[in-house]
């Protein structure tokens, strides 16, 4: 079982930066698809970027180019660098793993855009 705590939320303004953090644990972190999703209030979790075990990333149309996700294999972390923060991307994000049929969620992390 892989448990993933996330930290690096806040309160940005608009046009701001900030890096979120997930650490995992209890698993080989190098052989797992590691994503990052957000669930704003009222709407469904979507996901926000996704790196497979094979370096490959995918990320959502509406952060494409401001956003960009990384991995630390030594530190079994993964990283969400967002630049350019708009009031549209406050959300709660979460961290995931996912390995075939398995997947495990993080506590979440808040961010909040705003001036």
């Amino acid at each position: 079982q892989v448990q993933l705590v996330e930290s690096g939320g806040g309160l940005v303004q608009p046009g701001g930066s900030l890096r979120l953090s997930c650490a995992a644990s209890g698993t080989i972190f190098r052989f797992y698809t590691m994503g990052w999703y957000r669930q704003a209030p009222g709407s469904q979790r979507e996901l926000v970027a996704a790196i497979s075990s094979d370096s490959r990333t995918n990320y959502a149309d509406s952060v494409k180019g401001r956003f960009t996700i990384s991995t630390d294999n030594a530190k079994n972390t993964v990283y969400l660098q967002m630049n350019s923060l708009k009031p549209e991307d406050t959300a709660v994000y979460y961290c995931n793993a996912r390995m075939g049929f398995s997947t495990s969620w993080g506590q979440g992390t808040q961010v909040t855009v705003s001036s």
